[in-house]
Order: structure tokens, then sequence, then C-alpha cells
């Protein structure tokens, strides 16, 4: 994919959608049609704010179905994806990514395949993690000859010192790892988070990451992947290439919560004057 012809801007702001839990997860209504309309209609609503508020994409996934399975996602749960990622297409004419949790690139690229969406995002895509799933080992191989078997242009954003994990060295390697990502595994963008769901990414590991791209030569973006504020848009954005916004576009700044449509509203002017 090429990156900014595809979100019309060098910087853009991608807005989460968190589906509630699908059926079958432990916290979904024991009516599994109700849990899917649930899910649905969430999914459907939160995308409607999320292009009135302005963001330049979407990334959807199955926030609400944890404690997650740690790679392969069972075909209920693609299943779920898939039907939610339809509602938010069908909604949205803004670029959809898809990111099946905890690190099923195979699934996200089916269902990525299956709604036309732009991108996946891979969580683990090259190296390994210590997580609460246990250890989750990057498929670069298989996500990307899957993706040349689909024949289908998607793009792989993938995570480097991805939140709610840990290095299985004890100094880590967070800006080392870019290049394994983006050189190596032919990620077509790189995230870097803090450590957890909206926590901020520190400024000196956001970086080294860039610097890291620099030393090595190449161009791929990087964009921040937790703990977005409008505060802190505007400094994020004059490093890295983009940024994914959850938990401060919601109501309450919760991240159960609904997307609030002038939360958006506010981010995007801010992060406007920036770009």
């Amino acid at each position: 994919m090429e990156f900014e012809s595809t979100f019309g801007t060098a910087a853009p702001l991608l807005g989460m959608v968190h589906l509630p839990p699908l059926p079958g997860a432990p916290r979904a209504p024991d009516d599994g049609r109700e849990a899917m309309r649930a899910a649905v209609d969430r999914a459907a609503s939160d995308a409607r704010a999320l292009d009135r508020g302005g963001v330049d994409g979407i990334v959807i996934e199955n926030f609400g179905d944890a404690p997650f399975y740690p790679d392969e996602v069972p075909p209920h749960v693609v299943a779920g994806v898939t039907r939610a990622a339809t509602a938010v297409a069908a909604e949205t004419d803004l670029p959809l990514g898809i990111n099946v949790l905890r690190n099923d690139a195979e699934a996200a690229l089916s269902v990525a395949a299956a709604v036309d969406a732009d991108f996946v995002r891979v969580n683990v895509h090259t190296g390994a993690r210590v997580t609460d799933q246990g250890i989750v080992q990057g498929r670069a191989h298989e996500t990307l000859r899957l993706r040349e078997r689909l024949g289908v242009d998607v793009g792989v954003f993938a995570d480097t010192d991805v939140k709610h994990s840990a290095p299985l060295t004890p100094e880590g390697y967070t800006a080392e790892s870019f290049a394994d990502t983006a050189e190596r595994g032919l990620a077509d963008a790189v995230i870097a988070s803090g450590s957890g769901t909206g926590e901020a990414v520190d400024a000196g590991a956001l970086e080294a990451v860039v610097a890291e791209r620099e030393r090595h030569g190449l161009e791929t973006p990087v964009l921040v992947g937790s703990g977005v504020t409008p505060e802190t848009v505007a400094d994020l954005l004059a490093v890295a290439d983009g940024a994914i916004v959850g938990t401060a576009l919601k109501a309450g700044g919760e991240t159960t919560a609904p997307v609030d449509a002038d939360r958006v509203a506010d981010l995007v002017a801010t992060a406007d004057e920036a770009r």
C-alpha cells in the first residue's frame, strides 16, 4: 500500500473501534445473537462518530474478547469480526484496518481481504514477546506469504515493543527491532506504544525508533499506538508520522465507552494545527 495516498495525508489520525465482547467471549451476553447485535450496533455507531469527528482512518479490533487467544482464534471470532467490520465499512468510506487480538495476523488479513479493508495491525510481527497470553511469536513469513496468495494490497502495520508485553531479554531492544520489523519483516508501517492501553509512549523510546529508521536508511512510517491526547498530539506528530487513538476519543475518556464525536473533533482540530 502507499501510505500517504491511502489516508490522504502524510500524518494520519486513526480512530479505534473497540468491539464489545463477541459471542463466545467470557463477558459476552448469554444470548449469542444479542451479543452479535450489540457488537455490530456499537461498531456502526462508533464508526459514524469517528467519521463525523474527522479522523483519517479507522481500526477495528476485538477488544472485548479478553482473555485473548495468543495466536490463532477460532472461526466464530473471525466470523464476528468480519460481520462487525462489514457494518463499519457500510457506514464510512474511511480507510479501514483490522486487528484480531492477540496476534492472529492470518485472521486479520483474511477479514481485511473479505471486507476490502486497507491494512491490518499485527502486535508481534517479528521476534517474540512475553505477554499475559504467554510467549507470543511473530510469523511475518506466514503473513506476507498469505497476502501474496490472497492477491490483496493490504498494508501490514506492525508493533515494536508492543504494549501489554515485555521483551525476552532484560534490556529489551525497542529501537533495534525496528529494522527487523521493517527491513526483514517487510512491515508497511511500524507502531510505537506505551506500556498499556491508553498509556503514553515514552518520548525517548519514540525518538529512538525514528532514529533507528534513519540509521538504516528506511522510509517506513512510524505511528504512535497509544496514549495520544489533545495535549500531546502536536508534540507526537512532530516526531511520528501519524497516530492511532482510542481512549482519548471515548466518552469520559473511558476505553470501553462509546466514541464521542466532539472529543474526536477537538483532537483532530489540535492535530491539524501541527500538520
